[in-house]
Order: C-alpha cells, then structure tokens, then sequence
C-alpha cells in the first residue's frame, strides 16, 4: 500500500535510550525526509517490501569472561555488570545464571599477628537497585553484638531491579556460596558461558534475598554517636563459613601457599555464586564492587592485658582477577523449539530473540524485492528517502507481563572475496555520524510493541550504486553497543549481549500476520 506521508503526528513522549528513541505513540517523519517534502519539492511516498527473517542460534553459549562483562570498554576498565538468578517460562524455557571469581590476597605473605581465630567472613554483593524506591526503618534499642555496645541500627531498604517473576515466592531467591576445587587460569583466558569449573559440593553458605530486596545498614553507638558499622551501599551480605578460612588463610601463614599470587590461586581457587531456586527471576549486579571481607581476632598486650581485638582483612576480587559468568538453559517442551528454524530461504514464522547466549535475529533482503526497487530507480528516478525494517512483538505470544526490550544491536554481516564472513556497523552508522538514532521504538508499554531499525543508506548503496547483497544480512541483538571512556561506541563487536537479561517474540516472515516483518521505503519523486 503506497500513501502520502506529509501528515505529521504529534508525539506525547519521547526519550532516548542508548541510542533508542523510545515513542509512546507514532512519531513524525524524520527530518530528513521531512525536508524532502517542503515547497513541493517532491512527492514522497512509502511503500513495504517483505523480507527473509529468521532465528539465529547462537547455541545457548557467548563468551563470558571479564573482558566480555565490561560496560564501558578502555584501557584498564573495570566497569561491568554480571547477572544472578533463575527464570523459567513457557516460550524460552529455564535459565539459569551464576558467576565465578577468583580470590587474590591483598598484599602476599599478610600477617594476621599472633594467635589469630576467624571471628567470621563476609562475602558482600550488590545488586542494582531502584534508588527512587526508598523504605527506612530505625531501631533505637538495638544492642551491638561485639561488646554488647547500646547502639542505634538504622536499615534502608530498596527493591532489586529484576526480570522474570518478580513477586513469585514473595519475591525470594536464595544465593549460595561454593569453593572452586578447579584452576580457573588467568585473566586474559578466554571463557565462554558454558563452561562450569568443579566445586566442593558442601556449600560455605547462603543467603536469602527477602521480598526481593537489599539494604544499606549504619550503626552508630549510643553514647558518642561513633560509627560502629557501615554498609552505605545496598547489597547481601553472605556469611561464609570461618573455619574454611581459618585452616586455608590463618593457619597457613608463612607459608608457601600465601608467598605469591600464582601459588595462592592454586591453593584456594575462587568462589562460585549461584541462585538455589529453579525458577524467579534475574537480576544484574557490579562485580568490581564485591567485597570478601574476613574478621579475626589476635593477641594484643595493652598494660599487660590480653585484649584481642577484632580486625578485618579484605582480599582482592576486583578488577585484575579471573571472573567469568556461567549460564545453564533447558528449552525442554519450550515453544522456541516449534518455530526457531533458521530458516534463511523464506524466513520463520516467529523470531525468539533472547541476551546471553540466545538466539539472534537475522534479516536478508528479498530479490524480487530489490529488484522491484530498482526499476522504480531506474524508470522513475525515485531516490530512497528513508528506509526502515519494521518487527513487531507477537500478540499472541508475548503478551506478559515482563518489560519488552528498549536495547538492540544492528549489524551488516556479509562476506569477504574468500568466503569468510565478516562483522561491521551498518553504513547507516558509519556514514550518519553521532547523531544518527538507528532504532525507534514505539508502545513498549503495550501490547504490541513495534521498533522501526533504520537501513536507509545500506539500502541505497544496493538500489542506487549497485552494491552486490547476495551474502549481506543483518543481525539483530537485544543488547547494547558499550562506550569507550569519551562516550562513543568502542566498536561493533563491543557489546552489553553478554549480561542482557531481556527477551521477547517478534513476528517473523509470516503471511497471514499483518504485523509480518516488513522493510518501510519511503521515497521521493519530482513533481
């Protein structure tokens, strides 16, 4: 259907997303081609063409080690992000994320004075949180546990950001603490998502997330006002059993075990955070913000008095420590597996498009179509004005209540004059520059959303420069392209897919669906 599109529509809301203009209605012509249309300059016109749209399997795994869960990609970043959790539903099936870490000694060879006894260990975690959620409860009468000290505990409360059955069990999820019995090699190591190093099977402990939500705590004593405990950052704290450390810290002290970083990450291997639950939901958290904090008592003579003191001794599991993420997914009686075919010679039915490992969406140009596009070309000089792929979510699948994607990634695959595939940004990028919004998408609050990818240039350089596409496609992630340090993309291969927790059903190249994918051209003629 071919119709004049001069009429312009106001837009209610508009915001931009990592590059995504997000419409809660139909948003005006872009500009470009609005100035295509003024003093009758040209009769502008659009048009839809179908297009071969199929799923990508990806094979349920991606590369998931430190280098891979960075959010800002430069020289000695360690900005990153890692998901926990379980969440199981009938189109994808059950995923499951947990996520390694290597433990280092903050200084090698540490003494810990004489006499020292583990008092407890603490491994510290924090997830993202909605900050604007704030619950603060105050306890006046709270009593100190070290020293029986009058105190008052303060404890603000904010709730996770999630994805999946956010209120299933109220909202409970359980992490758990393993020892690593695997060497899980260096930093620079390559991992990918499915690779499970070995544990001890008997936990060092647990930790239950109520209501789906964490705290920040302060206690302050009495009778000064001193601070006697602080976490300012919401987070779990997860006691660990004292004893491990005790006979693989303390008591080794002065021994070969402790004497470098290579002998002690042999010694005591990392640990491993898992959910114990089948099924709730994920969430994100800052792995360059955890903490694994032990507190120790030793002799101190103070007037010839033993008084042994507590003190703390935190080890090293940021920034240069090998950390990987491991995910587990069962698709067993999912409905992903009726209609994810990969079908690149007519397209599937319905695309399941899916972060951390699942399936992409590939999208190719039909040659009927691009023929039809350069005739017009050809017989009636019409110039492609803008060009955009159209997919909707499918209504009568995704129609839940989990946030519909606002994050994507397009990309030009092709290949080169060996037959080896290659990667790049579209022209559209490359030729647009940094102001160039390469996705709108519209009614993410409803049912059905739609996303319009825009493919204006990439088109052109088929239709009017004659440019060869007989192994061009594009692929489609939900993710996004990560900045470097000064805020621009840091390339095409740099992305957030690794730790994406989004998921959602479009339509594919179905017939009998109105909202089928579709390539939208809008072209001009002169009057």
């Amino acid at each position: 259907m071919i119709y004049n599109i001069r009429k312009i529509f106001t837009i209610l809301s508009v915001m931009v997303l990592g590059g995504v203009l997000v419409y809660n209605c139909e948003p005006e012509p872009d500009s470009l081609g609005e100035q295509l249309f003024l003093n009758g300059a040209a009769e502008g016109n659009e048009t839809s063409y179908d297009l071969i749209a199929y799923n990508i399997d990806n094979n349920d795994t991606i590369r998931t080690d430190a280098f891979k869960l960075l959010n800002i990609i430069s020289s000695g970043s360690t900005s990153s992000t890692a998901v926990l959790g379980a969440f199981n539903e009938k189109q994808f099936g059950k995923q499951k994320a947990s996520y390694f870490t290597q433990v280092r000694l903050a200084a090698n060879n540490p003494d810990f004075g004489t006499n020292a006894v583990v008092d407890s260990v603490v491994l510290v975690l924090k997830p993202i949180v909605s900050v604007d959620s704030l619950k603060t409860t105050t306890d006046e009468s709270y009593v100190f546990p070290d020293g029986n000290v009058d105190a008052k505990k303060v404890v603000n409360t904010y709730p996770i950001k999630k994805y999946g059955k956010a209120k299933l069990n109220g909202g409970k999820l359980t992490l758990q603490v393993n020892e690593v019995n695997e060497f899980m090699n260096g930093l620079n190591d390559i991992v990918y998502s499915d690779r499970n190093f070995g544990i001890n099977s008997t936990a060092l402990g647990s930790k239950e997330i109520k209501d789906g939500s964490v705290s920040s705590v302060v206690i302050t004593k009495d009778s000064d006002n001193t601070e006697l405990f602080t976490s300012s950052t919401p987070a779990v704290r997860i006691q660990l059993t004292p004893s491990v450390f005790q006979s693989k810290i303390i008591d080794k002290k002065g021994q070969p075990e402790l004497s470098d970083v290579s002998n002690f990450i042999r010694h005591f291997k990392g640990l491993k955070v898992s959910v114990v639950e089948e099924d709730g939901y994920l969430f994100q958290f800052t792995p360059n913000d955890m903490q694994l904090i032990m507190y120790y008592k030793n002799d101190k003579l103070v007037d010839n008095v033993n008084t042994r003191p507590q003190s703390t001794y935190e080890f090293a599991i940021k920034g240069s420590n090998m950390h990987s993420a491991y995910y587990e997914y069962d698709r067993t009686n999912a409905i992903i597996n009726d209609y994810a075919n990969g079908n690149t010679t007519t397209g599937d039915l319905k695309l399941y498009a899916q972060g951390m490992g699942g399936n992409s969406i590939g999208i190719k140009f039909k040659e009927e179509e691009i023929a039809k596009l350069k005739q017009l070309y050809q017989d009636d000089k019409a110039a492609i004005i803008t060009a955009k792929i159209r997919i909707y979510t499918d209504e009568s699948t995704w129609s839940t209540p989990y946030a519909k994607p606002t994050d994507f990634t397009i990309v030009q695959r092709d290949k080169d004059s060996g037959g080896k595939e290659t990667t790049a940004f579209t022209t559209d990028y490359t030729s647009l520059g940094a102001l160039f919004i390469p996705i709108r998408a519209y009614n993410t609050d409803k049912n059905p959303a739609h996303y319009d990818f825009t493919v204006t240039q990439s088109l052109k350089d088929i239709v009017e420069s004659g440019n060869t596409y007989n192994n061009k496609y594009f692929k489609i992630d939900i993710a996004q392209f990560a900045p470097n340090s000064s805020g621009t993309y840091a390339g095409y291969n740099y992305t957030t897919r690794a730790f994406s927790m989004g998921r959602a059903v479009f339509v594919g190249s179905d017939p009998s669906n109105v909202n089928k994918i579709q390539l939208k051209v809008t072209y001009g003629t002169k009057k």
